[in-house]
């Protein structure tokens, strides 16, 4: 037994002393920001950031103003979830669903203990909203126009190409950012933004290497820099911005989160990160149905919001100014996206906003019919006819 003990004593000494040695190892390289994602993601049962990861985080909050309650369809959950779409939402782990069909919220679910109230991770769909605020930036004066250069806000950018950067580089995706947009490689710069306690230091490394506006490459580095460049522009916090302009006037009903990369930088993580409700996240896709307006009053200016949802590039018909577009049979729609299947989905045509967050998604593409997100949208139409069927 005493064998034993001393065996024990010596193999846990040993290990402190590598554990030891391996922090040291990671705060002299730089990369202590894995101790951090190695906590909140592996020892909590995860391989990448999750829906409620915000509370191992330091957030802002997004206030609220009055509450404008949606209105609610006579029709509300009269037509049952079908069979296949049940079946997605199992298989993906969904925590929400809703059709909002001609103003008013027509079906929703939630599952796995979620509710109308309950925050979750936005992820990328907070590009959107970024920019959003651009748009109202822009409007303000704050920012004098997309062709502005980025380094009037940010002096301290670097590379060959950084005094070319301009704000309509960074909404559009074209920046020529050094990047890799890697969400499970450990040591991407992604995976780094993301758990790192000082994104601006993060950001000054990185050069602009390539010529900015040539091409749309998905990089989260750019609606980053993008929000960077719109807190030096106003003064103000990206959550103070969004509470401002957008959550208050559009009646959100319940205080939202957004994730900072510290108390003491209070830097929002631009390109991801606003903890709130399917409700409240729909609202977005409200007010660009309605080019803008909102209860009579002209929130974002319908002209920038047609540019929002309208490709850049020929060669990448899928992206405007931070929101997706695509084509369900013969209807157009735009639509918010964020990682493991967050969606605001809208389409114009039909009035009709679909709203799912979640666990996870496949990995199809959108477009193909196999896809739990063109499932998303197929079976509402199915259920929708369902209604039309049975009255």
């Amino acid at each position: 037994m005493q064998i034993l003990l001393k065996f024990l004593k010596w193999l846990g000494i040993i290990l402190g002393s590598v554990l030891l040695v391996a922090v040291v190892y990671l705060y002299a390289t730089g990369k202590d920001f894995l101790i951090k994602g190695v906590y909140v993601t592996y020892l909590h049962g995860h391989k990448t950031a999750y829906l409620d990861d915000y509370r191992f985080f330091d957030n802002h909050s997004i206030d609220i103003g009055q509450p404008q309650p949606w209105n609610i369809s006579k029709e509300y959950n009269s037509v049952k979830i079908t069979d296949s779409l049940k079946s997605i939402h199992e298989r993906w782990k969904s925590v929400a669903y809703m059709i909002i069909h001609k103003d008013s919220i027509w079906f929703e679910e939630y599952y796995d203990g979620y509710s109308d109230s309950s925050r979750s991770n936005s992820f990328s769909m907070a590009k959107s909203m970024v920019a959003a605020i651009l748009g109202k930036t822009i409007e303000a004066g704050q920012v004098k126009s997309l062709q502005q250069k980025v380094k009037d806000f940010v002096p301290e950018l670097i590379g060959p190409y950084a005094d070319s950067l301009k704000m309509v580089d960074l909404v559009s995706m074209s920046s020529g950012m050094k990047w890799d947009e890697s969400y499970y490689d450990p040591f991407s710069i992604t995976t780094r933004l993301y758990f790192d306690k000082d994104i601006v230091g993060t950001l000054d490394q990185l050069p602009i290497n390539n010529q900015p506006g040539q091409e749309f490459i998905y990089k989260s580095g750019d609606t980053q820099l993008l929000g960077i460049a719109l807190q030096r522009a106003t003064k103000k916090s990206l959550s103070e911005l969004l509470s401002q302009y957008f959550w208050k006037p559009m009646g959100a009903e319940h205080t939202a989160l957004w994730q900072v990369d510290s108390e003491k930088n209070g830097i929002e993580k631009a390109y991801c990160c606003v903890a709130s409700n399917a409700r409240d996240f729909a609202r977005f896709g409200k007010l660009y149905l309605q080019h803008g307006q909102w209860n009579g009053n002209q929130l974002l200016d319908s002209a920038y919001i047609q540019q929002s949802v309208t490709n850049t590039f020929p060669a990448s018909p899928e992206y405007g100014y931070g929101w997706w577009i695509g084509k369900y049979k013969d209807k157009d729609y735009f639509y918010m996206d964020g990682h493991l299947g967050q969606y605001v989905i809208v389409i114009p045509q039909d009035d009709l906003i679909i709203v799912r967050l979640g666990h996870g998604i496949g990995g199809k593409p959108r477009s193909n019919p196999g896809s739990a997100f063109y499932n998303f949208i197929e079976q509402a139409y199915i259920m929708l006819g369902n209604r039309v069927n049975n009255n």
